[in-house]
């Protein structure tokens, strides 16, 4: 059966709230994040932003040699999210499968949603659904975004990737090995750094490249060289993960200058087992386990989790389990950069004292 599917990119998420709710921000480089004068790095940066380099996780101090006049914001998560759930909830309402990818992207499958027809007609069924989608963020929410249609979740990403902001773009069934020649095979779905140096080493630049390739592949991807294959003729059978209910929750502090003052850390881990507990609260959910993460000055980054019989959302509880992980593994033996705590393992809470394993 032939499927229709969209991948719906909202447009410098963050930046573009921000814009949004300052208009005297608009047209102006908007950074989220720490300040160039502190340590941390770039959350979300506008197209204004964009043009002088700035990108998410660029270290502040970078960002704010690149770009002097970046109006720098601190990131309001919370506030993020519950717009990302207001998002979600417009995509819902059209009837589609929803897949969540991230706070600000989702796939959605319409393949039920538009009426039967020929190819040409349901290519516009699904251009018409995708511009009224687009229409309904930017009435309700004032934002823009950007939209890719095509048969599955490969082609679909990469067609939301084309045309940005504000952009809509369609590959068609009958046009996607043409689509896909002249791209770079860093595009591809699982191919990271190391994997396109390999195949650059190769003689393989362009995914024509790899389409033409008529030798072994496992030598340079090992077992990936079949999907890979298939990837390249824009083959992908992936179903859309509709089962999208929250995995994990974390919060992370880089601090000004590295310390191992106990009050600095403990006041840390207070503010966010008390971020996390709310949210779980919100979602009513509770964690079995608890984890720390530490970062030294070296970059040196250790992570310690421990989990418990019962979950909680309580935050005395949270904290209590973060200082124990820190003390078990005396994980503050010299000055810390950043100080992480997260909870995973997510089901109903239990409202009573929680008893290690």
């Amino acid at each position: 059966m032939r499927r229709t599917i969209f991948h719906l990119d909202m447009d410098a998420f963050y930046a573009a709230i921000e814009q949004r709710d300052n208009p005297s921000l608009i047209g102006k480089p908007v950074i989220v994040g720490s300040p160039p004068t502190q340590r941390g790095v770039v959350c979300a940066a506008s197209y204004e932003a964009r043009k002088f380099g700035v990108r998410s996780a660029l270290p502040s101090v970078t960002a704010g040699r690149l770009c002097p006049s970046g109006v720098f914001i601190y990131p309001r998560m919370s506030y993020y999210r519950e717009e990302s759930r207001h998002i979600m909830e417009i995509l819902s309402r059209s009837g589609a499968r929803l897949e969540p990818m991230s706070i600000d992207e989702a796939y959605l499958d319409v393949t039920e949603v538009l009426p039967p027809a020929t190819s040409m007609l349901e290519e516009s069924a699904a251009i018409a659904l995708a511009r009224e989608l687009k229409a309904r963020i930017r009435k309700e929410r004032g934002l823009t975004a950007t939209v890719g249609i095509a048969p599955n979740k490969l082609l679909a990403k990469l067609a939301s990737d084309f045309q940005k902001p504000d952009g809509l773009t369609l590959i068609p069934e009958r046009d996607k090995v043409l689509f896909l020649r002249p791209l770079p095979v860093r595009v591809i779905h699982g191919v990271g750094k190391v994997t396109e140096e390999t195949l650059i080493a190769a003689g393989i630049k362009t995914i024509g490249d790899l389409q033409d390739f008529a030798g072994d592949l496992r030598p340079f991807v090992g077992s990936f060289a079949a999907v890979l294959k298939r990837y390249a003729f824009g083959e992908d059978d992936r179903p859309l993960e509709t089962n999208w209910e929250t995995k994990s929750i974390s919060s992370e502090e880089t601090f000004d200058q590295d310390t191992d003052d106990r009050r600095i850390l403990r006041a840390t881990l207070r503010q966010q087992s008390e971020e996390i507990a709310t949210e779980l609260r919100d979602k009513k959910l509770g964690a079995h386990t608890v984890q720390v993460k530490v970062r030294y000055s070296d970059f040196t980054t250790l992570t310690r989790q421990v989990t418990v019989e019962e979950p909680s959302a309580e935050a005395s509880e949270i904290y209590r389990l973060a200082c124990f992980l820190l003390a078990r593994d005396r994980l503050v033996n010299r000055p810390l950069r950043l100080l992480g705590l997260g909870v995973s393992g997510l089901t109903e809470p239990v409202w009573r004292q929680l008893t290690f394993f």
